[in-house]
């Protein structure tokens, strides 16, 4: 069994938990051997430990040291999946520990977090059982796609919890504030036709790119509005674009993906796909939203207790332009903030890593924190 911070976090880099979903680089995706191993490391520790299957073989991880009697709970919840590992110029699943750094894809995001998290409570073992707060570790599934591990735990464990300290690379900064997101494919349809009679077609790339062009003009100012004193403001990218099928035939479909960063004013105003469909039908936009996602931001008020006690503890407050579970929490009714050690710098890189300093800090920083309760 790992010995200490380091050697635990090298055995969690070298169990692929790869998300399966764009693109992932590698046959080694899905978490359930990471969820198994960490399940049975944790009831070694003397936890009860449930390994709760949400979609086929992607489960999360529920540990509790301490039995569902009524008192408080919080929990410590890092995801157990990471992003693909294509194009990394290293081996992605090392975990070796080179000029002061562990390396490997999730070393960051979210392993590292992770691994402080599960020392912490390693280290606070004997106390957990007469804590006046519990606290539980809870690993989710499918953070880097569609959260579906948040969504299901909040809906059916959220009303056992009063507090969720979600681990991402912070660089131990409590981030209590994040933007929310909508993800979806704008599509415009054409007619095809021989490229040397352009005009017996209707050439759907042009369409769109022309409708992108607009919103570009026209939604990007709006989102503008919706300012916040951390986040900054809402934001629109076009994140991919492509169409027709070869150069002597008039496209007839084009498609594009965007992404528009939500700041709390504009999900009170009704959300980014509303605001969207408006500006699509005000400027009769030949283009239609396929496949919409849409997730909440997150905002945890600063004199909550848990984030007093961690601020007590050495932390920092802030806030972050990026998305996690704890959004989904929060949103079904646990609030809670993104803490962990490294840096979201490094985070999904091709040459991923953490620090060691940094992991060996975390560790002590949760464990101080568990301690103070």
């Amino acid at each position: 069994m790992p010995a200490d911070v380091v050697s635990l976090l090298q055995h969690l880099v070298r169990i692929p938990s790869v998300n399966p979903d764009n693109n992932p680089g590698t046959e080694l995706t899905g978490e359930m051997e990471i969820a198994n191993f960490l399940a049975a490391w944790l009831e070694g520790l003397g936890a009860e430990a449930i390994v709760e299957e949400i979609r086929p073989g992607r489960p999360n991880l529920i540990a509790r040291f301490a039995p569902l009697d009524g008192r408080p709970r919080i929990l410590f919840g890092p995801h157990l999946d990471t992003v693909g590992v294509g194009g990394m110029i290293i081996d992605p699943f090392d975990g070796g520990v080179r000029d002061g750094k562990i390396w490997g894809r999730g070393a960051s995001d979210t392993k590292g977090p992770m691994a402080a998290m599960l020392w912490a409570l390693r280290e606070t073992r004997e106390l957990q059982a007469t804590l006046p707060v519990a606290v539980d570790f809870v690993a989710f599934m499918g953070e880097e796609s569609c959260q579906f591990g948040s969504k299901d735990f909040v809906k059916n464990h959220g009303h056992h919890y009063s507090f969720a300290l979600v681990g991402e690379p912070t660089n131990l900064q409590t981030v209590h504030t994040t933007k929310g997101s909508l993800w979806t494919s704008l599509q415009a349809t054409g007619k095809a036709a021989h490229s040397s009679q352009p005009e017996r077609g209707e050439n759907a790339i042009l369409k769109l790119a022309r409708a992108l062009d607009v919103l570009d003009r026209h939604l990007v100012p709006k989102l503008k509005e919706f300012d916040h004193p951390v986040l900054g403001h809402s934001t629109l990218n076009v994140g991919t674009i492509e169409g027709g099928s070869r150069p002597n035939i008039v496209p007839d479909f084009a498609t594009a993906e965007i992404d528009i960063r939500i700041t709390p004013s504009l999900a009170a105003a009704g959300g980014a796909l509303k605001l969207l469909t408006e500006t699509i039908t005000a400027f009769d936009l030949p283009i239609e939203i396929v496949d919409p996602v849409e997730n909440p931001p997150m905002e945890t008020s600063p004199d909550h207790p848990v984030i007093k006690s961690l601020l007590a503890n050495g932390s920092g407050l802030t806030g972050a332009p990026w998305f996690s579970d704890a959004a989904h929490l929060a949103h079904g009714g646990i609030p809670g903030i993104c803490i962990g050690p490294g840096s979201i710098d490094q985070a999904h890189t091709i040459d991923e890593f953490i620090k060691v300093s940094d992991l060996e800090a975390g560790a002590a920083f949760f464990e101080k924190f568990i301690r103070s309760l």
